[in-house]
């Protein structure tokens, strides 16, 4: 019985994959424990083990945790000379809610077996339920501290427990950065005269899909939707962001180097810098974050000898996705950063 239960727990941790920069977080803790229906052991006794918890994408839960812990001492029994170890093996999902950028708290729920070395007046291995709640600080080098409170609820004997740990959360297994989306260049527009005599094709050097004896602006930077005129009205720096990021990767800073340059060739022009976010997130939270996204492309150009005074900055938050927010490249494509034109 004991090792079909532990069978059962493994095989239902593995059904889940990681979402998140990391795909693993190894936790090391310590406990105290304090018995509610055990009246013949010894009300408080420690424990330390280990849990893994594998992160999850696309799941109404945020991971799965498959732990183990063990008395770090033998625990008495009452009135008598016996005692005995108690090791739980457990497996929860944990739902995360984001406080801010280093803090949030979770809720865990699950089952386990615990497993007691000397069985005796009642208190017998067997399965347990448990829930509980906790709060997690993130450090500066991607470790958090993490600390929960869980009640277990015997299913074979009514003993309950009540279990506080605190652990120190070490993620591994990071994920490759997802490929960059590549734009498609808008195609030149031909226009032939009425004629049956064949005309060359008409130029269209910048590639804004306006010809050049109608292009008031011949040099438009590459990407920009343009008006009727050839001029900008919005460009697309293709700067995207992992979840829950301002910084610009080093693959993206050739872009905004690019619109330093466009704007230095064209001091009459002025920037609007737009940071936008997925859905994924409180509304306030990504309002803010998707300001930071924004300042963070201003500071870049500034490095570029743009005048600041040319450049604002705005955040729109998740409220103007440019694809679905229902698949994961579509958040891909709307955590990003846009720039509008004016003179």
């Amino acid at each position: 019985m004991k090792k079909l239960l532990l069978t059962s727990l493994i095989c239902s941790s593995v059904l889940f994959a990681a979402n998140s920069e990391y795909k693993y977080e190894v936790t090391p803790m310590i406990s105290g424990a304090v018995t509610e229906g055990n009246l013949d052991l010894d009300r408080n006794y420690a424990n330390a083990g280990v849990s893994l918890g594998f992160n999850l994408d696309d799941s109404m839960f945020d991971q799965i945790e498959l732990g183990i812990l063990r008395t770090l001492d033998d625990v008495d029994y009452k009135n008598s000379n016996q005692d005995t170890a108690v090791t739980r093996i457990f497996t929860n999902v944990i739902k995360e809610y984001k406080l801010n950028e280093k803090s949030s708290l979770y809720a865990l729920a699950g089952l386990g077996v615990e497993v007691y070395d000397n069985e005796q007046f009642g208190n017998e291995t067997g399965p347990f339920a448990n829930y509980g709640f906790g709060y997690k600080y993130k450090l500066d080098n991607d470790m958090a501290i993490k600390a929960d409170v869980r009640h277990l609820v015997s299913f074979d004997n009514g003993n309950n427990n009540l279990l506080y740990t605190v652990g120190l959360a070490i993620p591994f297994g990071k994920k490759a950065a997802p490929a960059p989306v590549v734009k498609e260049e808008p195609k030149p527009v031909v226009i032939e005269e009425p004629k049956k005599v064949e005309k060359p094709k008409v130029l269209d050097s910048d590639n804004d899909g306006v010809i050049d004896s109608l292009d008031q602006c011949p040099d438009t930077m590459r990407g920009a939707n343009v008006d009727k005129t050839g001029c900008i009205v919005l460009i697309d720096l293709e700067v995207h962001f992992p979840i829950d990021s301002s910084i610009i990767d080093e693959t993206a800073k050739h872009r905004v180097k690019e619109f330093a340059e466009f704007l230095n060739k064209h001091p009459e022009l002025k920037a609007t810098i737009e940071g936008h976010t997925d859905y994924t997130g409180t509304e306030k939270y990504n309002l803010w974050l998707s300001k930071r996204r924004a300042n963070s492309a201003f500071e870049a150009l500034k490095k570029y000898d743009v005048d600041p005074a040319r450049l604002k900055t705005v955040g729109y938050g998740e409220t103007r996705p440019k694809a679905t927010n229902k698949t994961k490249e579509g958040r891909a494509q709307n955590r990003r950063i846009e720039a509008t034109i004016s003179k």
